[in-house]
């Protein structure tokens, strides 16, 4: 069965920088309802579809088509009196932006008295290259197109 729209799509993935070194290695499949349903990036569906079981992309995506631009508004010095004891650096909170809207925050620093924090993806501003390895592909059921994700294994469970 090939890739297309309504199609549910497993796949195994490792994303690394341009030079190779490797930033990410999925060790669980991921699994997403193929068709424009914004459960994986644009260009990530538009690499894979007409692909089937076995067939192997490698995908090179700049920032704006990955993880995004870099937006330093969302990167945050703020005192550490303002947070509850056992702030860690990796821990994350959720937060406003400038807009006011909940955005969560990564905790990226502690220095001194202050805790610094950064709305960004980890790979926001990067340029990154996806291997990605088709390893199961099904046609979705009438519930999944319903509610636009994949549900059971490695899905969503309501």
């Amino acid at each position: 069965m090939k890739i297309a729209k309504d199609t549910v799509v497993t796949l195994q993935f490792k994303v690394s920088d341009p030079q190779g070194r490797l930033l990410h290695d999925n060790k669980e499949p991921q699994v997403y309802l193929h068709g424009g349903y914004a459960n994986t990036l644009p260009k990530i569906e538009e690499a894979l579809e007409g692909r089937q079981v076995g067939d192997q992309v490698t995908l090179t995506l700049q920032p704006q088509d990955a993880f995004g631009l870099r937006d330093e508004s969302l990167v945050r010095t703020i005192p550490k009196s303002e947070f509850p004891p056992g702030v860690k650096v990796g821990g994350q909170l959720e937060g406003m932006t400038d807009a006011g809207q909940p955005h969560v925050f990564n905790v990226v620093k502690i220095k001194g008295d202050t805790v610094h924090l950064d709305g960004n993806h980890a790979l926001a501003g990067k340029e990154v290259r996806f291997l990605l390895k088709v390893t199961g592909v099904r046609p979705a059921t009438g519930e999944e197109i319903a509610h636009r994700h994949v549900h059971g294994e490695h899905g969503h469970h309501h």
